[in-house]
């Protein structure tokens, strides 16, 4: 790979590494909101924040998705006409606004605005930055296999990294670390500004803005004429299922200094430091990721809905551990390590899924090179269903059932991904679409 897709995804990775830093924080924040009183509350005369709930949780930590979900088709096209270089830059700019506004209030619909704006920078950088690696590897079903691969990687590890880095930084510097990530922001925009080569990046037509605009009617006849739609339903379920696991779990385990009367059976239930999520997120990081590069280099020999399909199963190993550690409280330490195993082998296995699912997704957009950014924005629409719908589930199954809500939601939703998959498998071919390009207009 040239100089410039290792930088797309070395700011990928500054970029996640941000929203994963702002998504854990916020859980520490929202904790204990009643204990902090910000400069933009004291401004206004409002007074300190009010203790939050698993449901006002979910609301919040939905609305970034619903933003991402909401604006990514439009800046996916507008990448398209633009150049994605251009819109690649928006991201950062509209993420560290979030983050400093985050820092300046306990307002809670202020809050939820943040997570909006927040949600828009991801919808800004992801289509622009998926449009660009698909146009780089349009040639080249190799390196497409790799540079996903690593796009996925750089996102999960970002991610990761910023959930592990979340605790020691909230812990050490308070709600003040919302300012120092809006410096990590603006890496991610000098890594996309001067790193990436403009001249690589596919030209957009001249005359298409003028002549189309933001053609979303075309947007919508590309997605009627693709394939696309076979791939749609097994990754909102995946991903709804990985959104079961992210801030919700997080939020469970530290939000209070001793468990719920209710889920006193459930020894994962509570009164958690933010050091010790940091470091289990680290532990699990490095796992998922050593499972990204190895079925990254399997996309030659299997077929990636045969990947997607092991993904799932090792999703409910994952599941079946986690049970077993959430109600192993009175046995014997290596009873408890036991049932790390299967955890451990699961989510090696399940790393596997989003890449596969990203290839599938590229390979669609070889029938319409003039609008990769559109159809890749679809990476970003498919994440926040399933994101959306994985948090309010996560919430309510919470509120009610404590972590063993999460756990039983998760098999659920692994289970509702097989059905699709199975359909998906037998149409895998037709996905790249016609050998020439489609004619939309």
């Amino acid at each position: 790979m040239d100089r410039s897709l290792w930088a797309v995804l070395a700011g990928t990775f500054t970029l996640r590494f941000s929203t994963g830093l702002t998504g854990a924080m916020l859980a520490f924040y929202l904790a204990n909101l009643d204990q902090h009183h910000r400069p933009l509350d004291l401004l206004l005369g409002l007074g300190p924040g009010v203790e939050v709930g698993a449901l006002a949780f979910a609301v919040i930590h939905a609305s970034f998705y619903l933003s991402e979900l909401a604006l990514s088709p439009i800046f996916g096209v507008l990448s398209d006409r633009l150049g994605h270089w251009k819109v690649m830059q928006f991201g950062p700019f509209f993420g560290a606004v979030a983050v400093v506004a985050t820092w300046a209030t306990t307002n809670l619909p202020m809050i939820v605005g943040t997570r909006l704006l927040e949600g828009a920078a991801t919808a800004a950088s992801i289509p622009s930055i998926l449009g660009f690696i698909a146009a780089a590897t349009a040639l080249d079903e190799g390196l497409r296999g790799r540079a996903v691969a690593r796009f996925e990687a750089a996102t999960l590890a970002g991610l990761l990294a910023g959930f592990v880095a979340a605790g020691p930084l909230f812990q050490l510097l308070g709600p003040e670390a919302f300012l120092l990530n809006g410096a990590f922001y603006g890496v991610s925009l000098a890594i996309y500004r001067y790193g990436v080569d403009p001249r690589l990046d596919a030209k957009p037509d001249e005359h298409a803005l003028e002549r189309r605009g933001l053609d979303l009617g075309r947007y919508a006849r590309i997605l009627r004429q693709s394939h696309v739609w076979l791939l749609a339903p097994t990754w909102i379920a995946i991903n709804a299922a990985l959104g079961l696991f992210t801030t919700q779990t997080i939020f469970q385990l530290v939000q209070r200094e001793a468990p719920d009367p209710r889920f006193a059976d459930q020894l994962l239930m509570g009164g958690f430091e933010p050091i010790q999520i940091s470091i289990g997120l680290a532990i699990g990081g490095l796992l998922f990721f050593a499972g990204l590069i190895y079925w990254g280099n399997r996309f030659k020999s299997l077929r990636r809905t045969t990947i997607i399909l092991y993904g799932l199963g090792g999703g409910a190993l994952l599941v079946v551990g986690a049970v077993g550690i959430n109600h192993s409280s009175g046995l014997a330490p290596i009873a408890i390590a036991l049932f790390g195993v299967p955890a451990v082998f699961g989510l090696f296995v399940l790393a596997g899924a989003t890449p596969a699912a990203i290839g599938l997704l590229a390979d669609v957009t070889e029938a319409y090179p003039e609008d990769r950014g559109a159809i890749m924005g679809l990476y970003s629409v498919f994440l926040g269903f399933g994101q959306i719908g994985g948090s309010l589930i996560a919430g309510f199954a919470a509120e009610r059932f404590g972590l063993d809500g999460i756990f039983g939601a998760s098999i659920v939703l692994l289970g509702i991904a097989v059905v699709p998959l199975i359909s998906l498998r037998r149409y895998e071919h037709y996905l790249a679409g016609p050998a020439r390009p489609a004619t939309v207009d």
